[in-house]
This record gives C-alpha cells, sequence and structure tokens, in this order.
C-alpha cells in the first residue's frame, strides 16, 4: 500500500481564490459553472480548502490555504480600518528596518546591547519612536499651534470643523486654556493609533498547537526561534512605551510655552516644572528602556509588566499637573497668553511665529533623525566605530548653534559674515561622509553568487528608515499646511503661518517629487534598452521567425526584460532614489535649525517663485495621505492594484512588529503558526484515518513560498523529515537574500536545505522559476532548479487557434514541468511511507459539528522509526532544456543578456527521500 500524500499549496500577494489555487478553473466561464471548493478547515478569513469533487486516480490530493482575507479581503467594514492600516506606512518602513540588519545572531537570546547587532537594533527602535513623535508633533502642531495659539478670533476659529468659536471669547480664551483643549487632537490620534493596535493583539497571540520536539537540531536561522511568531507581550509593552511617549511630548510643547515666555509664580511654578519633569523623565526613560531585553526580546505571551506600567501612572501624572497648569487663572507673574495675543506679542516674539518653543522642537528633532539614520547606515555598514561620527555632531549642532546666536558664555563671538545654516550644513554633510566612505567591513560571510550581494551596500536598515522618515514627514508637512490654509479662508488681518520646518519641507517635497519622476523616466528607459537587447538575442537564434513569431517575441522580450531589472537594477535605484531625497530633507532640516524663512509673508518678485514651491510642494504633500489612503483601499478591493503595489505591502506586513508596535499587525504571526498546525496535525493522525497524509508537498507561491519556508523552519525534526518543498515565482535570493540576509543571505538560507536534508540523503526542495517572470529567480539554496518554458510556442499549436499565454508570474502548477517533478516527487514520497504512530489526544474524537477536514494539533508521541529506502522512480521527460520546435522559445541560457544559465538540476529525483 502506497502512502497518501498531499499537496499543500500556499498563494502569493494576489490573494489568488481558492478555486484558481487548485487549478479547479481555468477561465471565468469554467468558474461560473464549477462547483466550489469545500473548506475543510479554518475560517472566511484563513481557510483550508479540497476539491469538492475530488479525482480518485490522482495519486496527489491538493489542498489550498488561502491567507489572503488577512490582508486584502472583499468588500466589509474592515476596509476602512484596513485603510487606516496604510495610513501607518510610515511605521511599517521603519519597523521593517530592523529585519533588514545585516547580523543578527542565529539566536535572538544571545543578542547583547553593546554588540553591532545590538547597538543597531537599539538605534532603530529609538529612531521609530521618535517617529510616532513626529506624527504626535504634526496633531499637536494643527490643534496647539495653528488653532489653539495663532488661530485667536471667531472667524478664524469658525474655519474648523465644528463650534470652536467658544476659544476665543469668555473664560476658555484666557491665559493657556485654548492650548489645553488643543491638545484633544493629538490624545484623539494616540487613543486611535492605540485602539487599531489594541485591536490586533491577537495576530501575535496565534501559536502552534501541540508542543515543540525537545529533541530538535538547534538554532542556525532566527526564523526557527520558538517565539519568532509570537511577540504579543513585546508588542504589548512597545506600544505602551510609544504612546506614553507620545502623550509626553504632546503635553511638553503648550507647557514649555509657558515655562519659555514668563514662569508662573507662586505654587503654579512648583506645579509646572514637576510636571516638566514627569513628562521628560517618561521620553528618557522609554528611550533607555529600548535596549533592555524587557523589549528587545520576543518571550511569547508576557504581560505588560511592572516598567510599562510605572511609565503610564508617571506620565499620566505629568499630563494631570500640565493641564492644571494651563486651565487654572494665571498669577501676578503668570502669562496671559490669550491677552498675549491681542497685544501681539509674548515676551518679546513677533506675532507671526509659530507657539514659542514649537519651530525649534521641530527642528531639533528632525535633526536628531538625521544623525540617527546615518548612525544606522554606519553601523551597519561598518560597525559600532561609525557611532563616534554622529556622537560628536549631537555635540556640535548645539554648540554651534550657541555660538553663532551669541549664547554661549566665554567663546569669540561668530563672525557677522558666516550665516548659521552653512555651518549646519558642514556639520551634517562632514558627518554623512565620515561615516559612509570608510571602508565596508560586512557583517557576516558571503557565499558565491550575484544575488549574494547586500542590497544598498549593507545600509538596508538606513534605507528603509529613511523611507518611513520622509514619508512621516510628508504626512506632517502637508497636514500643517491644509490646515494653513484653511484657517486662512476666515481673512484675518494677522495671517496663520506655517512653521518655519514646514515652510522648508514644501520645496524639498517638490524636489523629491521631480526625482521619483525622473527614476520612473529612468526606469522605463532602462527597460526598452533591455528589451530590445533581449529581442536581438530572441529573433538570432533558431529559426526564421514569421511576422506574427516576430511581434509575439517583442511581448515575450518585455517581460524578460522586467525580469531582468527588477533582479537587478530596481533596489539600486530605488537607492540612488532615497539618497537624493535624504539628502534634500538634510539640508532643509538644517536651513530650518537655523531659523531662516523660505520667503516672506508678503513676497514680492523672484521670491513669488520661491512661495510657489513652497505652496506647491507642501500642497502635493497633503496629498499624499489620500493617495496612500487610496491606494491602500484599491489594493484590498482591486486585484491590478494589488499585484501592482501588493508586493511592497505584504513584504512590509510579514515581520513580526518587534520595532515599531503602532505599525500594521503582520499576517505571518498568524499564518505561519496555522500553517504549521495543519501540515503536522495531519501527519499526526492515526493510520486508518482518512484524513491522514504520510507526506506533504509545502508548494509556496511567491510570498507563499517565503511563509512555506518560515514554516519549515518552524517545524520540528520528525515532522520536516516528511516534507518536500516547491517554491516557484519566489523572491528568496534576489529580494530577501539582499534586503535580508540575517535570514535569507547566503549563509541562512541554507538552513532550509539543511531542515529538509536527512543524514546521508539530498535536501527534498525543488525551485521552478521562469525567465519572463518579473518576480521569480532561481534560488542557489534549492537542491533541484527547474527553468520553465514561458511561453511553450510563439504560436498556435495542436490545431488551437489561440497563442500560448504568457503566464510570466502564474499558472506554475500547470506546467508540464511542474507536473512531471510532481509526479517523480509523490512516487518517492509513496514509497517511503512511515509506520503508523499513535495519534495525538486531541485527533482521537473529531468534535461534534466540525467540520469534515478539522485543523489538528502536532502529535506529541515518540519519535517515529525510519522510513524505507525508496526505489528509483522515473526519469524526468523532456523539459527545458530539450531542443525546442521552430517557433518556440529559446531557452533562457541561449539568451543574450537574459537570465543568467540554463535549466539546472542539483541532484537526482531517485534520490533517498528523508526519513521520519
Amino acid at each position: 500500500m502506497r502512502g497518501r500524500i498531499l499537496e499543500l499549496r500556499v498563494h502569493g500577494v494576489s490573494n489568488t481564490p481558492p478555486a484558481d489555487i487548485l487549478g479547479i478553473v481555468d477561465d471565468a466561464e469554467a468558474a461560473s459553472r464549477a462547483v466550489p471548493p469545500r473548506m475543510v478547515a479554518g475560517d472566511a478569513t484563513t481557510g483550508f480548502y479540497r476539491s469538492a469533487s475530488p479525482d480518485p486516480d490522482e495519486p496527489v490530493e491538493v489542498e489550498a490555504y488561502s491567507w489572503g482575507q488577512l490582508t486584502s479581503g472583499a468588500r466589509t467594514a474592515k476596509d476602512v480600518e484596513r485603510g487606516l492600516w496604510t495610513l501607518l506606512l510610515p511605521f511599517t518602513l521603519a519597523n521593517v528596518a530592523l529585519h533588514a540588519r545585516p547580523e543578527i545572531p542565529a539566536d535572538p537570546d544571545e543578542e547583547r546591547w553593546h554588540s553591532r547587532s545590538g547597538i543597531g537594533a537599539w538605534l532603530i527602535r529609538l529612531f521609530c519612536l521618535s517617529l510616532t513623535a513626529t506624527l504626535v508633533l504634526a496633531a499637536t502642531g494643527v490643534g496647539v499651534d495653528l488653532i489653539g495659539w495663532q488661530c485667536d478670533t471667531a472667524r478664524c476659529l469658525a474655519q474648523v470643523p465644528g463650534s470652536w468659536e467658544f476659544l476665543a471669547q469668555g473664560w476658555w480664551s484666557q491665559s493657556a486654556r485654548p492650548l489645553a483643549v488643543g491638545l484633544l487632537l493629538p490624545y484623539g490620534l494616540l487613543a486611535l493609533v492605540g485602539l487599531l493596535t489594541w485591536r490586533t493583539y491577537q495576530y501575535e497571540a496565534d501559536l502552534p498547537a501541540g508542543p515543540a520536539d525537545p529533541a530538535d537540531d538547534g538554532l542556525d536561522n532566527p526564523l526557527r526561534h520558538p517565539t519568532f511568531w509570537c511577540g504579543e507581550g513585546q508588542v504589548r509593552r512597545l506600544a505602551a512605551l510609544h504612546l506614553v511617549t507620545g502623550a509626553a511630548v504632546a503635553t511638553v510643547v503648550p507647557l514649555g510655552a509657558v515655562l519659555a515666555a514668563q514662569p508662573p509664580a507662586g505654587a503654579r511654578t512648583v506645579l509646572a516644572w514637576a510636571a516638566a519633569a514627569a513628562l521628560v523623565g517618561t521620553v528618557v526613560l522609554a528611550a533607555a528602556a529600548l535596549g533592555h531585553p524587557y523589549i528587545a526580546r520576543r518571550c511569547g505571551p508576557a504581560p505588560l509588566g511592572g516598567y510599562a506600567t510605572g511609565l503610564i501612572w508617571l506620565v499620566l501624572a505629568g499630563i494631570a499637573a500640565a493641564l492644571a497648569v494651563l486651565l487654572l487663572p494665571a498669577t501676578a507673574g503668570g502669562v496671559p497668553l490669550g491677552d498675549a495675543h491681542s497685544a501681539g506679542c509674548l515676551a518679546g516674539c513677533a506675532r507671526d511665529h509659530s507657539l514659542p518653543g514649537f519651530n525649534g522642537l521641530l527642528g531639533w528633532l528632525a535633526s536628531a533623525q538625521v544623525l540617527m539614520i546615518v548612525a544606522v547606515a554606519g553601523v551597519s555598514r561598518t560597525g559600532r566605530g561609525t557611532l563616534a561620527g554622529p556622537a560628536a555632531a549631537a555635540v556640535a549642532l548645539p554648540a554651534a548653534v550657541g555660538w553663532l546666536s551669541g549664547v554661549v558664555p566665554g567663546v569669540p563671538p561668530a563672525p557677522g559674515w558666516l550665516p548659521t545654516w552653512a555651518v549646519l550644513v558642514a556639520v551634517f554633510a562632514g558627518t554623512a561622509a565620515g561615516t559612509l566612505l570608510l571602508p565596508r567591513r560586512p557583517a557576516a560571510p558571503t557565499g558565491a553568487g550575484r544575488y549574494d550581494r547586500m542590497a544598498w551596500g549593507g545600509c538596508a536598515p538606513a534605507v528603509l528608515a529613511g523611507l518611513g522618515w520622509l514619508l512621516a514627514a510628508s504626512y506632517s508637512a502637508g497636514a500643517l499646511y491644509w490646515t494653513t490654509a484653511r484657517l486662512n479662508r476666515g481673512g484675518d488681518a494677522a495671517p496663520v503661518l506655517l512653521p518655519v520646518p514646514v515652510a522648508w519641507a514644501g520645496p524639498a517635497f517638490l524636489l523629491a517629487l521631480l526625482a521619483l519622476v525622473g527614476t520612473g523616466v529612468r526606469i522605463w528607459v532602462e527597460v526598452l534598452l533591455l528589451r530590445r537587447r533581449i529581442l536581438a538575442g530572441l529573433i538570432s537564434t533558431g529559426p526564421p521567425l514569421s511576422a506574427h513569431e516576430r511581434r509575439r517575441a517583442r511581448d515575450v522580450a518585455m517581460f524578460h526584460a522586467l525580469h531582468r531589472l527588477v533582479g537587478d537594477r530596481v533596489l539600486r535605484l530605488v537607492g540612488q532614489f532615497t539618497a537624493l531625497a535624504g539628502l534634500l530633507a538634510a539640508l532643509a532640516t538644517a536651513v530650518a535649525l537655523a531659523g531662516l524663512q523660505p520667503v516672506a509673508v508678503s513676497p514680492a518678485g523672484w521670491a513669488m517663485l520661491v512661495r510657489a514651491a513652497v505652496d506647491g510642494g507642501a500642497s502635493l504633500a497633503g496629498l499624499l495621505p489620500v493617495l496612500v489612503c487610496a491606494l491602500g483601499l484599491l489594493v484590498y478591493r482591486n486585484d491590478t492594484v494589488r499585484r501592482a503595489v501588493g508586493v511592497v505591502w505584504d513584504i512590509g506586513t510579514f515581520w513580526p512588529r518587534a520595532a515599531h508596535p503602532l505599525a500594521p499587525p503582520s499576517y505571518a504571526e498568524r499564518a505561519v503558526p496555522q500553517l504549521q498546525t495543519r501540515a503536522t496535525g495531519l501527519m499526526a493522525l492515526p493510520d486508518d484515518d482518512p484524513r491522514r497524509a504520510d507526506a506533504i508537498i509545502l508548494s509556496g507561491h511567491s510570498q507563499g513560498a517565503v511563509i512555506s519556508a518560515a514554516v519549515i523552519l518552524q517545524m520540528p525534526v520528525r515532522w520536516r523529515r516528511r516534507i518536500w518543498f516547491f517554491s516557484y515565482g519566489c523572491q528568496l535570493s534576489k529580494l530577501y537574500g539582499r534586503v535580508f540576509p540575517a535570514y535569507f543571505g547566503p549563509d541562512r538560507l541554507p538552513a532550509v536545505t539543511t531542515a529538509l536534508t536527512p543524514p546521508g540523503g539530498r535536501p527534498a526542495w525543488t525551485n521552478f522559476w521562469r525567465p519572463t517572470d518579473p518576480l521569480g529567480w532561481p534560488v542557489p539554496a534549492a537542491d533541484r532548479e527547474l527553468a520553465v518554458r514561458d511561453p511553450v510556442a510563439l504560436h498556435p499549436r495542436g490545431g488551437e487557434v489561440r497563442d500560448p499565454p504568457i503566464r510570466n508570474h502564474g499558472g506554475y502548477p500547470r506546467a508540464p514541468e511542474y507536473q512531471r517533478e510532481r509526479a517523480e516527487v509523490a512516487a518517492l514520497l509513496g514509497a517511503a511511507r512511515p509506520p503508523a504512530e499513535p495519534p495525538h489526544p486531541s485527533l482521537a474524537e473529531p468534535a461534534p459539528g466540525s467540520p469534515s477536514e478539522p485543523g489538528p494539533t502536532p502529535e506529541s508521541g515518540p519519535e517515529s522509526g525510519p522510513r524505507p529506502e525508496p526505489g528509483s522512480a522515473p526519469g524526468p521527460g523532456p523539459g527545458p532544456g530539450s531542443v525546442p520546435e521552430p517557433g518556440s522559445v529559446p531557452e533562457p541560457g541561449s539568451v543574450p543578456d537574459s537570465v543568467p544559465g540554463p535549466q539546472q538540476r542539483h541532484g537526482s529525483t531517485t534520490d533517498a527521500v528523508n526519513p521520519a
């Protein structure tokens, strides 16, 4: 009796319907007549499906795992929540930066704070904390500065949605009370983001059923850590730190304005300084905790902890004291801020300035973020020694500003001809050059092969964090600009003005947008040039082509060009754009920190062009959140948009929220444990159970291949020896291997191969790829590699009147190469049927009313014995390496400047099958 084989297919980012995954239908007309597949485990969000009428003669039964509803559901009320998740894209990019570090210990518990990876992790988490502060300060600028401070007339307040005119009259207009009301906006934003995070904790709380195998073979990849996909406790503690820090930063803004204008007298003074100490202490303690194992390690479902609870009580006390200072009537020595509005000045400040201290707070925060990004790049690329540059700049910047401002005692005054902005630009430029021009020292050895090169010279964490910062700054500038424009509709004599850093963000964003357009044009030109070269190779190879075949060859050449471009050049172009945009943002930060306005309030002459650049850039930045949110909704509701941008989104939300807890949840935190539970549970069933699978072909497409690799690394030894891994259209080499080398690099991805290799046997991993697939490439770590011909011909064949389709990234299971390989593997796995094993207690009796194929749990019984050595299987039929027919597409190896190398097969399918 041969063993029962199950092929468990996992789809990619396109959220392929279960019927398409199972291969039940080929077109829309057939789909309307086909019987829908039946759900055998899971639910409508994450379900396992099989054909309603399986073929009894088929040696392999196919089961589809549909996880796409976690990230791209149908039109439901959850679309609004998912759209809000899309707005948190800056947090997502910053969170992914933590996982892009080139050096992470194979056992994350061995990481120390003072190590290269530990310092890099602390810097990234500190940067994530500052990113939360950036968006909170934007909301504070709208509520406290623009509405509570600058908008002090009923005509101006009438432009705010709702009834806010009460802030310009009576009790609420006195003292600093309008500022206290303005704090409702940042507090509301934090409450909303915190609610979204709290609603998604169940993602991190999902654990595979059944105990882990105590006889496992150690850790050689961080993805093998038992709590890697269970970070509920870490996310809760990090979220507490971010929320208390955001609340403290928001409250410091109006409190600092009161203290900067003229410190209050009497008991109010004690209350104000106590509040300031509590709020500043909260921020300092939260930043210090980011490097402690209490926060840095994923410890499963651990409680919130006393440290985070203590910070919550501390910030609540600081907020209560600060609100009391803002709401109590001003004493004799206090500052009646409402009267100061009418008088037009506050402690020497002109009325046309933002709230006292707000411009400086924005400028210094942006400067600190620039230095943190440079420090992250230096540590990732060279090592801890590069921290000397950013640390020296952190001291030099305030010293230079103080010297140029003439406030440093005992120091000769700065020459009048020396502008402040030039000195600050020199400090930034010197720090970046001194950090990034040092010789690169790789964090870990790399193997051979072009794909082994790390993305962006090892600076992937800085590039991803920088992109997140640019998005967050654009969000903030746009929100402040649009609010300013709305408030100025009132027509007051004293207009509401943008903060200085936001005014400089407008032209910087406009120039960065032009650079983005230029990058897009460059990509299109490179695609056309590549297509021309590849088309020449296709036409010159083999017999002459007809006019019809030449037209088809152009289409094939375009997909070949996209394959080459995405695999070899896109990452480099993204890095170049990020570097240019970061340079523009750093220049804008330096000039804003110097306190220079880009243009006068009432410009004339050539200054009108500068005003147009400021307004145009800030206006476009204000549309960016709307565009991102609209794309987010279309990603969940439109398949075309999802295929275009879903790759970036699914890569970002694949990783756990180990750095930024307010990012969207990781779908893999649920998909990996569920897939592991299903696979091991079916293999743990007793021999007489018809649901039992003696072996499983784990078949992953695109992002599904990445999920499957993570599942294999989490499986105990005795289960993964009965797994054969099919990956196709996957990005494990060109994308994940370069951007995330600590998990999928040349010295870490072989952990998957090792996990699938029995003692003395060959790895059970077959990778399929096409030279026309823009998102699928060879994976050197796989033992078998099959290049799938696409299309099978340039003209109709066998009496058909339609051209064979160019499947590029889809339809791998329908390819003849896939079918032949699956038949061989099924024969091998079926011939090596393991002995029966005792059932897991939870599988002995299915629960009444459960579906026909409930989701079982892994067995915890004794080790099964070794499987017998299989016999040989028939060799493969003619594959992509055979001689093509006239008019068919030449092999990849025969196409000049196309994908490298012909079909590769590392070992024969007659090798020994892994014993259980």
